[in-house]
């Protein structure tokens, strides 16, 4: 079937690969997965291997209609719709669900956020992605981005296998990546703390001190006392904090 590049669909059809994405998914407590995007239902079939129910979740009218075909007998539930637009209250999920899928780049912020932030959060999320995205949700110090920061306040991330450009049809411009999301019990920070990293980030490669001054408009003075007292250089730029260094100098600028 003709992929539909509005959708940014890219087939990926190799077994070996598919079915090591799905165990990465699988998890001994729970049967149930939900699939973002399952396209072909190559995926689809991997998961059966692990799940004993896939809800698809398939925005393309055309793949809506003709996946419940390829899986006669099997536990499948297709919902045609906009994964950023589903009410997930609708799926009646257990508490221990799983997220899967191969997703392109210009929804995988939304998705991850939309899951990371859900009154019933899954139990784990495995998506295929753009690699160099993958790699910024998983960054550690001095490479963080608002991006990494956002999903690893939330979740535990980690990376899987790579996956080579050829492997997918028709071939994307770039290979793609794994990644692994793992929901906290609670988060590590709060909306005050994500505020003050979006003004930490307002421009990525200056220094921190400055980008807070203009941002918070306090005394540089007082900008450059709290970030003594949480050990941050003064030369620190934000892409070297962690999330703990964050909430710290949140808290004290706070009592500053």
């Amino acid at each position: 079937m003709k992929n539909r590049k509005s959708l940014g669909q890219h087939w990926l059809k190799d077994r070996d690969i598919l079915i090591d994405i799905a165990d990465h998914a699988s998890v001994e407590n729970t049967n149930v997965v939900v699939e973002i995007g399952p396209g072909l239902g190559t995926l689809t079939s991997a998961l059966f291997q692990f799940f004993e129910q896939v809800i698809a979740v398939e925005l393309d009218d055309r793949l809506a209609e003709n996946l419940p075909k390829s899986f006669p007998g099997k536990n499948l539930t297709v919902v045609h719709k906009d994964v950023l637009q589903l009410d997930l209250n609708e799926l009646n999920l257990p508490d221990n669900y799983v997220v899967a899928g191969n997703i392109p780049y210009y929804i995988t912020s939304p998705i991850i956020q939309k899951f990371l932030h859900a009154e019933h959060k899954p139990q784990k999320i495995v998506l295929l992605i753009q690699k160099e995205v993958a790699e910024r949700l998983a960054a550690e110090a001095g490479d963080y981005s608002i991006l990494g920061l956002s999903a690893q306040i939330y979740a535990k991330v980690t990376l899987g296998p790579v996956v080579k450009r050829e492997f997918f049809t028709p071939p994307p411009k770039v290979d793609s990546q794994v990644v692994i999301l793992e929901p906290l019990e609670a988060p590590l920070a709060n909306e005050t703390t994500m505020s003050l990293i979006k003004l930490g980030f307002s421009a990525p490669r200056k220094k921190l001190a400055g980008n807070l001054v203009a941002g918070l408009q306090l005394p540089k003075e007082r900008i450059k006392k709290a970030m003594d007292a949480c050990q941050i250089s003064e030369n620190a730029r934000p892409a070297d904090l962690t999330v703990e260094n964050w909430v710290a100098l949140e808290k004290a600028l706070k009592n500053e």
